[in-house]
């Protein structure tokens, strides 16, 4: 078990435009059959997905000044209603998980989120995945085919 990155070490921050580094993450992310991370390049660059709707951010997680990991909060496209957000393209890098990386990344996403929208949603087929977004009281969301996890009342 690893130890959490030190809190001085570790900064989470809304970006407006892609890291230059990005390139790094998506390396590490499709050698583990992982694609989201370059669809987020790839619709950003497209103009398809830049996080800059109502309510919508994009993160990033860096140790010193190594970019470690990425997550995002969109609209949920598969929802009725507009009160409905969905945590997008989590990526850690494999040498910085369970340390608490990916937990600070939703966390900061579920605090915007709450300004926003009064819940959220996702969708993950790895049961690492699964037991991650449990811990951090996301309910498994039965009979929902666009999402495998939620959590309401976020406000």
């Amino acid at each position: 078990m690893h130890r959490d990155v030190p809190e001085h070490e570790l900064r989470i921050e809304r970006i407006t435009e892609l890291p230059d580094d990005l390139g790094e993450l998506i390396t590490l992310s499709l050698r583990e059959d992982f694609d989201a991370v370059r669809r987020t390049r790839d619709d950003w660059v497209s103009g398809v997905n830049r996080f800059d709707r109502p309510g919508e951010i994009l993160f990033e997680a860096r140790v010193r000044l190594h970019l470690v990991g990425i997550c995002g909060l969109n609209r949920d496209p598969y929802a009725q209603s507009s009160e409905v957000g969905r945590v997008r393209h989590l990526y850690v890098a494999p040498a910085f998980r369970r340390r608490g990386v990916g937990r600070l990344l939703v966390s900061k996403v579920i605090e915007h989120a709450s300004r926003n929208f009064a819940r959220l949603r996702l969708r993950t087929l790895r049961a690492d995945a699964d037991q991650f977004y449990v811990a951090l009281g996301f309910r498994r969301a039965v009979g929902e085919p666009e999402a495998t996890h939620e959590i309401e009342a976020l406000s």
